[in-house]
C-alpha cells in the first residue's frame, strides 16, 4: 500500500472541488481550500477522524467499499477511481461493479438538478448507488439501504410498501419494463455470474418475477411515463428519462412532471417536506 502517495492524491482532488461542486453550501467566511476533511467525511458517510488518517498516509488499508465511498465523495473518474484502488493495495473493480461509487459526470448532473427534479443513479443491474434529497422524498432512502434492498428491482418484485406508491393500473407493465432491460443486461454481460446471482435470487423470491422471467422479452429500458401515488403530497404524473452514460454504463434515472398535471407545484411541496416521511417509520 502506498500510503504517502493515496493521502497525496485525495488531498490533491479534495483542494479542487468546491462546496458547490459537490451539492453542499459553502458560507461567506470560508477558509478552507476546496472541501474540508469533515465535508468529506460527510459525503462518504464515514468519520471525519477515519478520513484524515487515510489522507495523512496513517491508519489501516481502506476496505474496497470505503475506497469507492471516497471515491463517490470526491467525484473521481473511472480512472482516478482505479487509481486510488491500486495505490491502496486493493483490486479495482470491474467497471460494471459500483461498490458505492457512481458515475462523476452523472453526479454532477443530479446535483445540478437537486433542487426541483428527482433522479437517482444506478448500475445495469438497477444498484442504486445515488439519489439526490428530493428522490428520498419520493422513494425512501434506498442507496443507503443493506445488501440487496439498494437494488430497485429487488424492492419492486420483493417490498409491498414501495410498490404502493406507484398507480396500481401500471405495475404489470413495468414489472415486464424492468424484467425485460435486466434479460438485455444478462446478455450485453455474457451471462456473467453477478447477473446470474440476481435473477437466482430475484427467482427464489418472486413468483411474479418468475411468470414475467419466463415470456423472454427483451429491451433496453428508456423513457416511461409513471403516476406515484405519494402519502404526503398525492398524485404526481412524472416522465421518467433515462441517461446512460458510456464509460461506466451508469444511470441517471430523471423523473420529470408532466406538463400540465400540477406535478411541478407539488413536487415543489414535497421538497419543503423532505423525507420526514420515512423518518416517521
Amino acid at each position: 500500500m502506498e500510503r504517502e502517495e493515496l493521502g497525496a492524491f485525495l488531498r490533491h482532488r479534495r483542494e479542487q472541488l468546491r462546496p458547490a461542486d459537490v451539492g453542499l453550501v459553502g458560507g461567506a467566511r470560508r477558509r478552507a481550500v476546496g472541501l474540508r476533511r469533515d465535508e468529506v467525511a460527510l459525503l462518504a458517510d464515514m468519520s471525519t477522524d477515519y478520513y484524515e488518517r487515510i489522507e495523512q498516509g496513517r491508519g489501516p488499508r481502506p476496505s474496497p467499499s470505503m475506497l469507492g465511498a471516497i471515491a463517490r465523495a470526491l467525484r473521481l473518474t473511472l480512472d482516478e477511481r482505479d487509481h486510488i484502488y491500486l495505490l491502496a493495495g486493493q483490486q479495482p473493480p470491474s467497471r460494471h461493479e459500483s461498490f458505492g461509487y457512481a458515475d462523476a459526470g452523472l453526479m454532477y448532473v443530479l446535483d445540478a438538478v437537486a433542487p426541483s427534479v428527482p433522479a437517482h443513479i444506478c448500475d445495469d443491474l438497477s444498484t442504486v448507488v445515488a439519489q439526490n434529497p428530493l428522490n428520498v422524498a419520493l422513494l425512501g432512502p434506498i442507496d443507503q439501504a443493506p445488501g440487496r434492498r439498494r437494488n430497485f428491482l429487488w424492492c419492486w418484485f420483493t417490498d409491498p410498501q414501495l410498490r404502493a406508491r406507484y398507480l396500481p393500473e401500471q405495475h404489470e407493465t413495468l414489472s415486464r419494463d424492468y424484467v425485460a432491460d435486466l434479460r438485455a443486461t444478462l446478455g450485453q454481460r455474457h451471462l456473467d455470474d453477478e447477473v446470474r446471482a440476481l435473477v437466482a435470487e430475484l427467482s427464489a423470491a418472486s413468483a411474479e418475477f418468475r411468470d414475467v422471467w419466463a415470456r423472454q422479452e427483451v429491451a433496453v429500458r428508456r423513457a416511461t411515463r409513471k403516476v406515484i401515488l405519494h402519502p404526503e403530497v398525492g398524485r404526481l404524473d412524472l416522465e421518467c428519462d433515462v441517461v446512460i452514460s458510456p464509460p461506466s454504463g451508469q444511470r441517471l434515472v430523471l423523473f420529470r412532471p408532466q406538463p400540465g398535471s400540477g406535478t411541478g407545484e407539488r413536487l415543489e411541496m414535497l421538497a419543503v417536506l423532505g423525507t420526514q416521511t420515512f423518518s416517521k417509520h
